[in-house]
């Protein structure tokens, strides 16, 4: 294995190790034992990127689907699985930005 490939997985583990990543998987898996919510979770997340994807974006748009899952994500569990969620995604794009910023690549 060569001197990046070794980074790679080092990179991968201290991730995988990481507090954060741990708090999400823990959260994951708790959210996995009631499929009709973690379908339903499923079914937010992929309205909220779509929301936010469609080429006609608007505020008042977000502001209903917010509404609408208002009582959903009041939810303790709904909440502390979306919460570690959005850290866990915010390390890996943190990791991500560190990367390309420090590589001159046109």
């Amino acid at each position: 294995m060569n001197q990046v490939e070794e980074a790679a997985e080092a990179l991968a583990d201290a991730l995988l190790n990481s507090d954060i990543y741990q708090e999400y998987k823990s959260k994951l898996d708790q959210v996995k034992q009631y499929p009709d919510l973690k379908r339903q979770i499923d079914e937010f997340r992929m309205r909220n990127y779509e929301l936010q994807q469609s080429p006609d974006y608007a505020f008042d748009k977000m502001e209903q689907f917010q509404r609408e899952y208002q009582t959903f994500r009041d939810d303790p569990l709904v909440s502390d699985f979306l919460a570690a969620e959005l850290a866990f995604c915010r390390m890996v794009q943190d990791v991500e930005n560190r990367l390309v910023g420090r590589i001159d690549f046109e």
